[in-house]
């Protein structure tokens, strides 16, 4: 399941952006293509999500939407070597977000509730801090300089 769908492209940037998409004999924008790298996007969004969030996340924030199709066209743009600076910034501007998701500096806004049961909203899993124990060093300074 993807994101977004070529109707979310046309909303965001109008019917000019899929300029950078394969055309059929008759010039009309190869739906296959772009349902692919929607899919295609889709997919390395969730590779960053998986790591804070239960997959498939219970509702879709526009936010997502919009990583979705920005991901997509600078796909599309990159294989048929249209690829501008607008899409590379887009691009980039949504990976630095999702790692910041990842990182938990950044939130996606959604209500995820216990086992996906629609119950309470739970704030998303923090990450755990590491616990590192052992026994007492062996090398330390004073043993070094002999004291």
């Amino acid at each position: 399941m993807a994101y977004a769908t070529q109707i979310d492209i046309t909303e965001l940037y109008s019917e000019d952006a899929l300029y950078v998409a394969d055309r059929d004999g008759d010039g009309v924008p190869d739906a296959a293509a772009i349902t692919r790298a929607l899919r295609s996007a889709s997919g390395e969004i969730d590779s960053y999500l998986g790591v804070r969030f239960s997959l498939p996340l219970p509702e879709t924030p526009d936010l997502l939407v919009q990583f979705c199709v920005d991901i997509a066209l600078y796909r599309l743009a990159l294989s048929r070597d249209v690829l501008s600076d607008e899409h590379r910034n887009r691009y980039e501007d949504t990976l630095k977000h999702l790692k910041d998701i990842a990182r938990g500096s950044a939130t996606l806004n959604i209500t995820q509730g216990a086992g996906g049961d629609g119950g309470e909203p739970t704030v998303p899993d923090r990450p755990r801090p590491i616990v590192v124990g052992g026994p007492e060093r062996e090398f330390t300074r004073a043993k070094l300089r002999g004291l």
